[in-house]
């Protein structure tokens, strides 16, 4: 079943690429009908997050939250139990993002055996072309130069006034995954606390950019121009329907209660 997932990517990467010509472009391209596909899943996401932001105004909420705030074990209970009675998944802004997995796996294998270099990865790479889809003698070898990029290697630009290479890739996927995470995600009511969705959330906005970075950092730079890629696109695709929250990216303002003192 893997195996066959492998090979739906391959020779889709390797029918873009026998279309446009440059490998680089075939994954933006590749990235591009990912998120096409999974488009219901994004308005799904979207839905999710919105039934969260009402439900920080729903009273019986407000009420729950209040009444057993010292018992953080009764006020999870009360909270999924009215997660279910109002039809709401806590984990729905999370479920796009854990989708992705198997997607990045099957990318990187198909990046990495698409671009074989030896005999024995092209004997590979052969059972999993499909040759009456694609014309194999003259794909193979892909080139895997895309601006300073190896897409086989991980990526580093080299300056000649610098001894070591800036992992420029790296660098924009960490930061672009922070910007999608924390834009995507719905502005918490204010001094509201906060429930398992959106402590899971808000894990998901930390660890999500570090794990994306250190992938885009180690692994082969197709992998990471599919990250950046993908984040861009994404970020476009909430913009189109209006969902960015632009204020989550800016410093939130603590509140001060100010005490008179008596003269």
């Amino acid at each position: 079943m893997w195996e066959a997932f492998i090979s739906i990517f391959i020779n889709i990467l390797l029918f873009i690429y026998q279309i446009v010509g440059n490998f680089g472009v075939a994954i933006i391209l590749f990235t591009l009908l990912i998120r096409l596909i999974t488009h219901p899943l994004t308005v799904q996401q979207l839905k999710g997050a919105s039934a969260m932001q009402d439900l920080q105004k729903n009273k019986r909420w407000i009420d729950i939250q209040a009444k057993y705030k010292n018992d953080k074990e009764k006020l999870a209970q009360e909270q999924m139990a009215l997660y279910k009675e109002l039809g709401i998944s806590p984990f729905s802004s999370c479920l796009p993002t854990l989708i992705q997995f198997p997607i990045i796996i099957g990318l990187y294998q198909a990046v990495i055996q698409s671009l074989a270099s030896t005999p024995i990865e092209l004997f590979r790479l052969t059972k999993h072309v499909w040759g009456d889809f694609l014309n194999v003698g003259a794909l193979i070898p892909l080139n895997s130069q895309f601006l300073w990029m190896d897409l086989s290697q991980p990526e580093r630009l080299n300056l000649s006034f610098l001894p070591f290479g800036i992992p420029v890739l790296a660098i924009v996927v960490t930061v672009t995954t922070y910007f999608q995470s924390k834009m995507m995600s719905p502005t918490p009511a204010a001094g509201g606390q906060k429930d398992q969705g959106a402590m899971m959330a808000s894990m998901m906005n930390i660890y999500m950019p570090l794990l994306m970075g250190w992938l885009a950092w180690s692994l082969a730079s197709g992998l990471a121009l599919y990250f950046l890629a993908s984040n861009l696109i994404g970020i476009l695709q909430y913009a189109l329907l209006g969902k960015l929250n632009w204020r989550n990216l800016l410093p939130k303002k603590k509140e001060v209660t100010v005490k008179e003192t008596k003269k």
